[in-house]
């Protein structure tokens, strides 16, 4: 059914039901496993007040460490997935990166935004929900150890 699972990693408490929801999926599909975390890229330089300038600190050494824990826990659950890490626009980024591995599905965790939140700053799902050439999920199920590891929990 699928043949490449892109999984879009942030590291949240929803990223990791999304990383074992997909990874459960690609193990009944035999599917193979793409794991991505996207540095979304924020206002560089902006001024503060009076003469202060303040410069967005670099969050590339923190999005690589959740990306290499993702990976972990991949390996764990007997993969050997492929690691992406990228600059830009979660959307755009997770887009681009799925149509570069001809994803079949895509899997992303579920973050709750108020009305406000989600006018303000956009919604990467609903984003992805219009652009996409594959299928999308959007996980929200647990997943058992049991399940992932056929009764042998790591």
């Amino acid at each position: 059914m699928y043949r490449t699972i892109l999984l879009a990693y942030d590291g949240t408490l929803e990223g990791r039901l999304a990383l074992r929801e997909g990874a459960r999926l690609a193990q009944i599909c035999g599917a193979r496993v793409v794991l991505l975390a996207v540095v979304e890229h924020g206002p560089e330089v902006f001024a503060g007040v009076g003469d202060a300038v303040y410069v967005t600190p670099d969050r590339t050494d923190e999005v690589q460490k959740t990306l290499d824990e993702g990976a972990a826990r991949l390996v764990r659950m007997g993969f050997n997935p492929e690691v992406c890490l990228e600059r830009g626009p979660a959307a755009e980024t997770i887009k681009s990166v799925a149509q570069e591995v001809s994803a079949d599905l895509v899997v992303v965790g579920h973050h709750k935004q108020g009305a406000m939140a989600r006018w303000l700053m956009g919604s990467v799902t609903t984003s992805l929900s219009d652009s996409l050439d594959c299928s999308l999920l959007v996980a929200r199920m647990e997943i058992s150890e049991e399940a992932l590891f056929g009764g042998h929990a790591q």
